[in-house]
């Protein structure tokens, strides 16, 4: 098994940032995503604990179910079904208020579910992959909550009168 792990701070609040990646359509807004969906919803919220969400990104399908939600502070889940197939043992997104925003910390344990080469393989292929994944989706979460009111912000001032 292999631990992945992408961090990232993003200058906007905890709550824009959490509601942001855990409602999993957004994903859609990275390159690397092709479609997301919320197959059922969770039990007190839509992607609360026993929501179950099907991913297609460019580097396979996931079904996962989420096993933990405590908003605004950590969400888990667990890869259900995966082609191509993986195991996986752990999913969690955490997040913590710090200076200059929000830090989001992304983390995984997985590998591919093939003998012998699966641990190999997950190592010189499947990490860096799903690590980069990560990161498009945190870069997608970046723009969509911080770059856009930045330049709403700026084009405002420029527009004052001198």
């Amino acid at each position: 098994m292999e631990t992945m792990t992408v961090e990232r701070v993003i200058d906007a609040p905890i709550d824009d940032v959490f509601a942001w990646l855990t409602t999993t359509t957004n994903y859609e807004r990275s390159p690397v995503v092709l479609r997301c969906r919320l197959t059922r919803p969770g039990e007190s919220t839509p992607y609360g604990v026993g929501a179950v969400r099907s991913h297609l990104w460019a580097i396979g399908w996931l079904r996962e179910r989420i096993t933990r939600y405590e908003a605004p502070y950590t969400t888990e889940y667990v890869v259900e079904r995966s082609v191509p197939p993986s195991r996986h043992e752990f999913g969690s997104m955490t997040f913590s208020e710090v200076d200059g925003g929000t830090r989001v910390v992304w983390t995984t344990r997985a590998e591919m579910a093939l003998p012998v080469l699966g641990p190999v393989l997950t190592r010189l292929m499947v990490r860096p992959m799903i690590t980069r994944s990560f990161a498009s989706i945190l870069d997608a979460a970046d723009a969509a909550l911080t770059r856009q009111p930045h330049a709403k912000r700026n084009m405002t001032r420029h527009q004052r009168p001198a």
